[in-house]
């Protein structure tokens, strides 16, 4: 592995590959009362199109911290985030709240489904509101659901479940996809199912996929991992080829 510069990203990906991302000395600092506690040191961060990027670090490391700010959940203390060429660390709250709309899908560890609605209900409630969107069958067959669409969450696995929120999140079109411990609930078969699930979507799509995780066996999935301690990132690696999963030893 190699420690992290500035610039480093840059050198490490392939310059073919243009920037979704582009975060310099980006900070954040919490206040609890009188105390503050530091989730984000100075780091420099980038991710590119189509690119699948694993995020490793135990609890507390700030890899969650920065998914939020790059998804314009959260504002950084200090420090910049570009969105293409949207300056997103000093976006209005309307300006964050179109950007998220628009341009970011989420994926978090609980699948957020609302319980009355089947896969599919579920599904077209973003794409309703999309400015190109896919059909929501579409958006089901990509994660292999295509079988499923009819019903509620309570007939559903959790990895099934973890699939609809996938589908639901790639329906809009993102060019970004961040994943939160998206298969932290879920035992090791039904994670690699889900994985798989964000595989094609960043093969077939062509999203770029971000994942958060404390698992570092699946740090080969990815075009690059970045690893992440007490705020900082302390190491960046290129894989030269992907695992496949079914290669991945868990």
């Amino acid at each position: 592995m190699q420690s992290p510069s500035k610039g480093t990203s840059e050198v490490l990906i392939q310059p073919a590959k243009t920037h979704i991302f582009q975060a310099r000395g980006l900070s954040k600092v919490y206040k609890m009362g009188e105390v503050e506690v530091v989730a984000l040191r100075d780091v420099d961060f980038d991710l590119y199109s189509g690119e699948m990027l694993v995020l490793l670090g135990a609890s507390g490391s700030g890899k969650s911290t920065l998914l939020n700010i790059l998804g314009g959940l959260d504002k950084p203390t200090s420090g910049t985030v570009m969105y293409g060429d949207t300056m997103l660390s000093s976006a209005s709250e309307s300006g964050l709240t179109a950007y998220r709309r628009k341009h970011v899908g989420f994926v978090f560890q609980f699948y957020n489904l609302i319980p009355s609605l089947t896969a599919l209900e579920n599904v077209a409630l973003v794409t309703e509101i999309a400015d190109d969107p896919m059909s929501p069958q579409e958006a089901l067959d990509l994660v292999g659901l295509s079988n499923r669409v009819d019903h509620f969450p309570a007939q559903l696995s959790g990895g099934e479940q973890q699939r609809v929120a996938i589908a639901r999140a790639v329906a809009k079109r993102p060019k970004v996809l961040l994943c939160d411990e998206p298969t932290g609930a879920l035992d090791v078969e039904t994670g690699k199912i889900v994985l798989k699930a964000l595989e094609r979507v960043n093969h077939d799509v062509g999203t770029a996929v971000a994942i958060i995780t404390h698992n570092a066996a699946i740090a080969g999935m990815g075009d690059r991992v970045v690893q992440m301690s007490s705020g900082r990132i302390v190491e960046i690696t290129l894989n030269s080829e992907r695992m496949s999963l079914d290669e991945i030893i868990w």
